[in-house]
């Protein structure tokens, strides 16, 4: 016990003295810095990721051809979804997990502050090899995020830079979740039990778990489309006796719990955010703690509703239907506790807020969407079509993307020190909300009407609908331009925040002054 104290109210002798410059970035421990670095990587890979998305729209602004060839398409669907998945959404919330997890469990900083600057690290590697394959022979992969073989073997010099940088992100993931465990379960403060812990801090332990439980499948997978590649394997190749369809089972049971690891950390920010501006605590704590596990766990059993269509067996399809429905019923707990946290609360509409209940309305259409997409007669319908597109963006941009920027105006007075500007906060919200509606709402359409998705040219029937698409894609990519201006300035100076920030939020990072100091707490606090 008396060792475990120590360690608690050690001094911070072993971080060394601040170093500054370029040597502080690249050889940092302190999770703030790491944290930081994520954010910034995520935020320059999501303009990336969206510039992709952009010249895929214009594409389809009209029908014909317009602007770039059909495999130079594929080539930008694929990347834009890779970097959109691995390098925009996922850094984001591992440097939330960074900045925020110590300050919030009293720890002086992660548990593995070596090993946090080397999962930062092999990002930038493993992103610059990925974009490096769009100026080899042949062009970046077009084969989709998914990777199906055979088409994805068809990809020319690029093919094992894909493989390897996939390996790298694989990695990075891997080392980033059992830094998080080890932080939660051994670096909490005295009195801080697990139902104590915040919402975010919940939603994090039980993601870690879940990165490394299918990072690995992931990494087998690539690993077998490598060997029938280049080793004469195969695992794939109808012609040597393989199956392209085991590669989809192998590849869903990583990607289905990998949408859930895009998904819970954004629970856990709504989970702070809703009851600090309901100034209510939030209903239903246990429940939101079990819910978030039971979804975790059915997330494991329903891989194969993505694959309906493949002939699977009756049995394996009703399997599959229903265990995927069950998922509505703690996701249903959810929506409703934050729903009865509002309830009667005093509650004020600042930017956090105005995103945390923008996610809530439009991550229930994705999650209605979904539904429609269980029902196996139905989805023999909507598979493969833009409807299938409007579901998980849905999720995806409202859900995820929506948390991480309002973790980032919730937190960024603490972060800063300074308040950003309120108006041009409001602003950012609502064009985003508007050309995010306008851009995936009409794509349920056009899906029903029987646009297949992955195509640079339709007919002429879709043409009113993808136009309205392009318009709202171009809007959102411009007001995020404003999101980046709100956060740089709000970085180099405004109103000081003070300790609280909000109007008295509950959790210890918000005991500790802004801008959070460079090591938080130098000796533990005490959890009452």
């Amino acid at each position: 016990m008396s060792s475990a104290t120590d360690a608690l109210h050690h001094d911070d002798h072993h971080h060394g003295p601040e170093m500054t410059g370029i040597r502080r970035w690249l050889f940092t421990t302190n999770h703030k810095d790491i944290g930081t670095m994520y954010l910034v990587f995520s935020l320059l890979m999501f303009f990336v990721g969206g510039a992709m998305a952009l010249i895929v729209r214009a594409e389809l602004g009209q029908p014909g051809l317009q602007f770039v060839n059909p495999g130079f398409y594929n080539q930008m669907v694929t990347m834009h979804a890779l970097i959109m998945i691995f390098g925009a959404v996922m850094p984001a919330f591992v440097g939330l997990a960074n900045w925020m997890i110590p300050m919030m469990v009293g720890a002086p900083d992660m548990a593995l502050p070596r090993m946090n600057n080397w999962s930062f690290w092999i990002l930038p590697a493993a992103f610059t090899i990925l974009l490096a394959t769009l100026f080899v022979p042949g062009g970046a992969p077009a084969s989709g995020w998914t990777m199906y073989p055979p088409l994805v073997l068809q990809t020319g010099d690029a093919f094992p830079l894909l493989i390897f940088s996939v390996h790298l992100m694989g990695i990075s993931s891997i080392m980033g979740a059992i830094n998080i465990i080890v932080t939660i379960m051994n670096m909490r403060a005295p009195g801080m039990t697990l139902l104590k812990m915040p919402m975010f801090v919940w939603s994090w332990l039980i993601t870690a778990y879940l990165l490394i439980a299918v990072m690995p499948v992931l990494a087998g997978a690539v690993t077998m489309l490598l060997t029938d590649q280049f080793f004469g394997t195969s695992f794939f190749r109808a012609a040597g006796g393989g199956d392209p369809v085991m590669f989809q089972h192998i590849f869903w049971f990583f990607g289905h719990p990998e949408v859930y690891i895009m998904i819970l950390p954004a629970f856990g920010i709504i989970s702070e955010i809703i009851p600090t501006f309901s100034r209510k605590p939030l209903f239903g704590y246990d429940s939101m703690v079990y819910a978030t596990a039971s979804i975790a766990f059915l997330s494991f059993i329903v891989w194969a509703h993505h694959m309906f269509t493949v002939g699977m067996p009756l049995t394996g399809q009703l399997f599959f239907m229903f265990s995927t429905m069950l998922i509505a019923v703690p996701t249903g707990v959810k929506i409703f506790n934050w729903t009865s946290t509002m309830w009667r609360g005093s509650m004020t509409f600042e930017t956090p807020m105005l995103f945390a209940i923008a996610f809530l309305f439009l991550f229930t259409i994705g999650g209605f969407s979904g539904l429609m997409l269980a029902i196996v007669p139905a989805d023999f319908q909507y598979h493969d079509s833009y409807f299938v597109v409007a579901h998980f963006h849905y999720v995806l941009v409202p859900g995820a993307i929506f948390a991480i920027m309002a973790a980032a105006y919730y937190w960024l007075p603490k972060w800063t020190g300074h308040m950003y500007n309120e108006t041009l906060g409001k602003w950012h919200f609502w064009l985003t909300t508007i050309f995010v509606n306008m851009t995936f709402f009409p794509m349920h359409f056009v899906g029903l009407a029987g646009m297949p998705r992955r195509i640079p040219d339709y007919a002429t029937q879709f043409a009113d609908f993808n136009l309205l698409a392009t318009v709202g894609a171009f809007g959102f990519g411009l007001s995020q331009l404003l999101f980046v201006w709100i956060v740089v300035s709000c970085a180099r100076g405004g109103k000081p925040a003070t300790a609280e920030v909000w109007d008295n939020p509950k959790g210890l990072e918000w005991t500790v002054p802004s801008p959070a100091p460079y090591h938080t707490f130098e000796q533990a606090p005490e959890v009452k």
